[in-house]
């Protein structure tokens, strides 16, 4: 099991535990963050799971494809760390991820 520290779009921060495996979205949503809409259920179609990384282990993380890269630039809130849940596949060396919920946009 990894530790990650998820920050809702209150600022509340909350410690919760995901399987090495599952996409990040799948981990937010199940630990109960229903501002984490991903309304597309993981399909790279929507950016409604979009998400701050915040992470010393950036090797970690993979890169953004062209279509994550796209529906980001949508997003008026986008930032250098912005990656969209569902494309992020959980690693051991995830262990730690400090993950913040982005405003809606």
């Amino acid at each position: 099991m990894l530790q990650i520290f998820i920050t809702d779009r209150t600022g509340h921060e909350r410690l919760v535990e995901a399987h090495e495996g599952r996409l990040l979205m799948e981990a937010i949503r199940e630990n109960g963050y229903d501002d984490l809409l991903a309304l597309c259920g993981g399909c790279c179609s929507c950016a409604t799971c979009h998400v701050y990384l915040e992470t010393e282990q950036t090797d970690a993380i993979p890169p953004l494809s062209d279509d994550e890269h796209e529906l980001l630039d949508s997003s008026d809130h986008r930032k250098p760390q912005s990656r969209l849940a569902c494309q992020v596949t959980l690693t051991a060396a995830m262990d730690g991820l400090r993950v913040t919920i982005s405003p809606a946009d």
